[in-house]
């Protein structure tokens, strides 16, 4: 049967929306048979319960902990979760202990990321050995570094100064950012935290001065001790160790094959300006290997600087700048040249999910305290099954109602409205369900409130909409030329009203609580949803309709009568007079 002509626009649009609703649900089959996504919405704390953790400060000798500090702690811990993809946790304090509940089952991963102190810190190399107990060999007094077997993944490849990388696995860096640092291993396990101020280092006790961070002086006979008892391989041992800026240090590389004497701190997290992750990037393209990349702020540049341009001449294992997190070396490269340029950059055994978590830590900072895990709870729904199924119930009884008002109101017209709101729950549900497995999002008992007063929103643009073509149907138009005259009056009154609507969502989730945030995303998230069914199925479906016998034509049961709805009539008085009058029924059989 050919297409009334008149109907291609209107299909069209429909097509759009059909292939929208085909892409949604097929992303979501995708993600959910292939990937980690499930195919119902996520739920917050209050519907499903969840995990609470006890955060417990590790206190280092006579350290006294301030509020000031667990306030810090718990904004980082916040920042740390929201950055994960976590919705709706909460942080809270008990005492000097940090309350965390999560919703669901968290991985061990996530839970180690929220309790690692992420304090980084760049030093000098001055000795390295295997990181069993072994003695320390000498050379003309000086202590020096065996023959060893670098950690299993190890990159020293750093680029020259002309751009051209070299080692293991080194490629050309990146357009306006060489590489200058690759990590060894991923993050190791926090352990004892020291302060995180900037100090001047120490000298130690002996008759010679260190001339400068790098400089084997700051080997004493009882760091020499400290060094040949330590056994990465003893969780006790590598426990013990003391990260003071200020000296230098006895550790461990974070997979325990190498322990290393290393100098004052010169380099600190602190002065890191922001921290992102993503493949490494080359001119050819990407490596397919994931990188940390670091922006150093000013101070940071020119201490990274004066550190890679002092060991660049150095002899092995001098000329190596060892990246300290929590305790641990995580990488240990030897730069080619002078690295100025106020960036770097970590590789090594990431993958996407661990180069996002240090990025994240790095870039919201170190925890003031050292934090160990004290208990973990499986925690129950704050409001249960019962409360979902009566806030479900109440949103049935609610669209029960829109749909009879708008059935007895509009007649056949008010099935457009039930097909509307069919078409807005499929859009919703697919949304929120996707929004669950990239950003985390969970729904909670606001966020269900938000799709519930939802309705009562879509259901005004609809009203608007009839009610301007019922206007013109009044005023004596056809049915064809109401539709779009209609439409050209309602569309701007709709998205004013729909605007209102998003800026107030806005506002009440930039300044409420978390769980009033819950309501006003999904209420952002509707009222989206409102301006695309309207565009792209409510107006096309009812210009189609309007071709049809049945509502063209008026019929008593369309909701569109002309007769029904007391439309006018113009007629010619002569001397270029016109009169308008009301239509009546003809018999009482046209009336309604």
């Amino acid at each position: 049967m050919a297409i009334n002509p008149r109907n291609r626009g209107p299909l069209r649009t429909l097509s759009v929306l059909v292939l929208l609703i085909l892409g949604l649900y097929g992303l979501l089959g995708a993600v959910s048979t292939w990937g980690t996504a499930q195919r119902t919405p996520k739920l917050g704390l209050d519907l499903e319960g969840g995990t609470q953790l006890i955060l417990a400060p590790k206190v280092v000798g006579n350290q006294q902990i301030s509020e000031g500090q667990v306030q810090k702690a718990v904004d980082i811990i916040r920042a740390r979760v929201d950055g994960s993809g976590v919705a709706e946790a909460e942080v809270t304090t008990q005492g000097t202990n940090i309350v965390i509940s999560l919703p669901g089952t968290p991985d061990k991963a996530t839970i180690a990321s929220l309790q690692k102190s992420s304090q980084l810190r760049m030093r000098a190399t001055l000795v390295e050995a295997s990181g069993a107990p072994t003695p320390l060999p000498t050379t003309s007094g000086q202590p020096t570094a065996p023959p060893t077997k670098k950690p299993t993944g190890t990159v020293t490849g750093i680029p020259k100064a002309t751009g051209t990388p070299t080692g293991k696995a080194t490629t050309a860096p990146r357009s306006g950012f060489p590489t200058a640092l690759a990590a060894a291993t991923t993050p190791a396990p926090t352990s004892t935290v020291a302060s995180t101020t900037t100090a001047k280092p120490a000298a130690p006790t002996g008759t010679t001065k260190p001339k400068d961070p790098s400089d084997l002086a700051w080997v004493t006979p009882e760091l020499e001790k400290t060094f040949t008892a330590l056994n990465c391989a003893d969780p006790k041992s590598v426990e013990a160790i003391v990260d003071d800026p200020a000296k230098p240090m006895v550790t461990c590389s974070s997979d325990g094959q190498v322990k290393y004497i290393l100098g004052p701190a010169e380099v600190f997290g602190t002065e890191i300006k922001n921290a992102t992750s993503g493949q490494k990037q080359t001119q050819s393209g990407s490596t397919g290997e994931y990188e940390v990349r670091l922006d150093f702020n000013a101070a940071g540049t020119k201490s990274f600087c004066d550190l890679t341009s002092r060991i660049v001449s150095l002899p092995s294992p001098r000329n190596q700048g060892a990246i300290v997190l929590d305790n641990r070396v995580i990488s240990n490269p030897v730069p080619q040249a002078a690295l100025c340029a106020g960036n770097a950059s970590i590789t090594g055994n990431f993958t996407a999910a661990s180069s996002k978590v240090l990025a994240d830590q790095l870039k919201f900072g170190a925890l003031p305290l050292s934090f160990g895990l004290l208990t973990q709870d499986d925690i129950s729904p704050t409001l249960g099954g019962d409360q979902l199924r009566y806030g479900l119930l109440a949103g049935a009884i609610g669209l029960l109602l829109v749909v009879a008002y708008s059935l007895f109101q509009y007649r056949a017209l008010g099935l457009v409205t039930v097909s509307s709101l069919v078409i807005a729950a499929l859009l919703t549900y697919g949304i929120v369900t996707l929004f669950g497995w990239s950003y985390g999002f969970r729904l909670t008992m606001a966020g269900v409130t938000g799709l519930i007063v939802s309705i009562g929103i879509t259901a005004d643009s609809f009203i608007i909409y009839f009610e301007r073509v019922r206007d013109e149907v009044r005023d004596g138009r056809a049915l064809k030329a109401a539709v779009e005259t209609g439409w050209a009056r309602a569309r701007r009154t709709i998205l004013i009203s729909d605007a209102v609507n998003f800026l107030a969502a806005i506002v009440l989730y930039a300044l409420a609580a978390s769980n009033v945030r819950g309501f006003a995303f999904t209420l952002m998230l509707t009222t989206l949803v409102d301006v695309v069914v309207v565009f792209l199925f409510t107006h096309p479906l009812l210009s189609i309709l309007a071709n049809t016998r049945f509502f063209g034509e008026g019929h008593k049961w369309s909701g569109l009568d002309p007769q029904r709805l007391g439309a006018r009539t113009v007629t010619y008085a002569g001397r270029g007079r016109v009169t308008i009058a009301a239509r009546r029924a003809a018999t009482e059989g046209n009336k309604s």
